[in-house]
């Protein structure tokens, strides 16, 4: 009688509607299912990198022009994040295990066919497909993580989680690299078929078999997903195309702002006042999410950035490859392995304030970018060596800090309303990133050009009695002086487009340095403190 009264009173408490729907017992099993889902991910990320840097190679062999080679990854990237805002409603219906599968061997079974298409269309449309499949899974690492780990250990879940931002992207390089230089270019679509196998193995067999429920479909938030889907696009869209076509003096990108940006207001209206959202808005109002959320755009944006930077010089300046290029990305990703599981075990110590270690990374973050301006035309791969260990050690001691105070204030059912909003945001951060990029770099490196030319054209005079060495060079390639002359203005342009972007280059970096300071200040001021969870305590036996 005593029993039956204690659980009547349990389930009709507040705490109630924080417990999960299923909990499965925790075993080998859930841990085999849960890194199946993480390997996943894991192989998402390797095939979105993967074929963004090996875009060049790719152009080359399947015949696509500039612009249509920058379609083939905002398509996907564009579905990608569309399908990360929605997905928790759909795995909560369908189940965890069902969808997973999938989603996972669905992305699997579609890079099968792309070597082998010929019209750019058809390949448009498989690569969104694929972009919506790929981005289903990060959500359901994170609610995995969350749901089926315990207490005590559910901080090194989080650091699992934060291995999709911060070990799969840097990896990317290295495997574009293997791929292409030592197998053939069709496997920079196929690097998948096998780790995604091995996953789906593992999630078949570990992952808990929680129940469907198909009668959500009743009461499905159609007004919400209509309006949600095509504002997401259209803002992605906008970020990946807006510096290529001259922003708002294209038709297309001012369509694409005016009524993306009217959809996704009426989205986040809609969502605040709906009795059954996708996103639960008023989590801003908590000052730790909302912190959270913040700096982990922001951080996404930074890594973005300092992994483009070199990038960007070693194979525009310098003329390197991406296997010469390798050794920079791997000199973050490789530590990560370490380091991440060390950062979680510390943040998982009730004494240790994790708003401390997420300062601390922000702070290597902007020495890493105050070493960077001072980049010169004479580096070499091994000058960027120092900026990259000090990125490889902020990574993950900003990453999971900030994952832990926007997840550890809320409940288990709670993970479905913010994992769609963290992945989102971190799908957008990549975007706004590769656009800040392309604007900080055109801008900045046409700044300078003309400077430079402004300084040489008002020294001219004076330069004059050290004599014309490029010219002097030249001069006995050809007697045609004409010629010689306009291969020598070539040559002048070719030093001055490499002093400009390498000046371009360095003021990124100054930025980077003073958005990671901005974040250490703002650290200080706005958090309040989280602890770990703990496992719970057993309640007193009735008298």
């Amino acid at each position: 009688m005593t029993q039956a009264v204690q659980t009547s009173a349990a389930a009709a408490s507040p705490a109630a509607p924080h417990a999960p729907s299923y909990i499965p017992p925790f075993g080998m099993r859930t841990i085999v299912g849960c890194l199946g889902v993480l390997l996943a991910v894991h192989v998402v990320g390797f095939n979105e990198h993967i074929t963004e840097i090996g875009l060049a190679d790719l152009r080359g062999e399947m015949h696509m022009g500039h612009d249509e080679s920058l379609w083939f990854t905002s398509i996907y990237e564009a579905f990608n994040i569309a399908s990360m805002a929605f997905t928790p409603w759909f795995y909560v219906t369908f189940s965890l295990y069902r969808f997973s599968l999938f989603v996972t061997a669905l992305m699997a079974m579609l890079a099968i066919p792309l070597p082998f298409m010929h019209d750019l269309t058809a390949v448009y449309v498989l690569r969104a497909v694929q972009g919506l499949s790929a981005g289903c899974l990060p959500p359901i690492l994170m609610t995995v993580m969350l749901k089926y780990l315990p207490a005590p250990i559910r901080v090194f879940g989080v650091g699992g989680y934060a291995m999709s931002a911060t070990f799969g992207p840097n990896l990317g390089g290295p495997l574009e690299a293997l791929w292409f230089e030592h197998v053939g270019w069709q496997w920079l679509y196929w690097e998948v078929l096998p780790l995604a196998a091995v996953a789906l193995g593992m999630i078949a067999y570990g992952l808990p078999r929680d129940p469907m429920n198909m009668a959500r479909f009743r009461n499905f938030n159609w007004r919400g997903f209509l309006l949600g889907v095509p504002s997401i696009v259209c803002v992605v869209t906008v970020l990946y195309h807006g510096d290529r076509l001259d922003w708002f003096r294209s038709p297309l990108i001012t369509h694409l702002t005016f009524w993306g940006g009217a959809l996704f207001i009426g989205f986040l209206v809609h969502e605040w006042f709906h009795h059954s959202p996708f996103f639960r808005i008023q989590f801003w109002g908590n000052r730790n999410i909302a912190m959270s959320m913040i700096t982990l755009v922001a951080t996404l944006m930074i890594c973005g950035l300092m992994a483009e930077i070199p990038s960007a010089y070693l194979m525009e300046i310098r003329g390197y490859r991406p296997v010469q290029a390798a050794p920079i990305s791997l000199i973050v990703a490789l530590p990560q392995l370490a380091l991440l599981p060390l950062t979680a075990a510390l943040c998982n110590i009730r004494r240790v304030d994790c708003r401390y270690i997420l300062a601390f990374g922000m702070s290597c973050m902007a020495l890493a970018a105050w070493l960077g301006s001072w980049l010169t035309p004479d580096w070499v791969r091994d000058n960027f060596y120092i900026i990259q260990i000090l990125q490889a050690i902020g990574q993950p001691t900003v990453v999971i800090p900030v994952l832990m105070l926007a997840t550890m204030a809320l409940g288990p059912a709670d993970g479905p309303l913010i994992s769609g909003m963290v992945n989102m945001l971190k799908g957008m951060a990549n975007a706004i990133a590769a656009a800040l990029f392309a604007i900080l770099l055109r801008r900045r490196e046409q700044f300078h050009s003309a400077m430079l030319l402004e300084r040489h054209g008002d020294n001219a005079t004076s330069l004059q009695g050290f004599g014309n060495p490029i010219g002097g060079q030249l001069a006995g390639t050809s007697p045609d002086s004409a010629h010689v002359g306009r291969n020598t203005l070539e040559v002048f342009h070719t030093f001055l487009h490499e002093q400009s972007t390498v000046l371009a280059l360095a003021d990124i970096y100054v930025v980077i340095m003073w958005i990671c300071i901005f974040f250490v200040v703002l650290t200080a001021i706005l958090p309040g403190r989280v602890y770990p969870p703990s496992a719970p305590k057993p309640l007193p036996s009735a008298s």
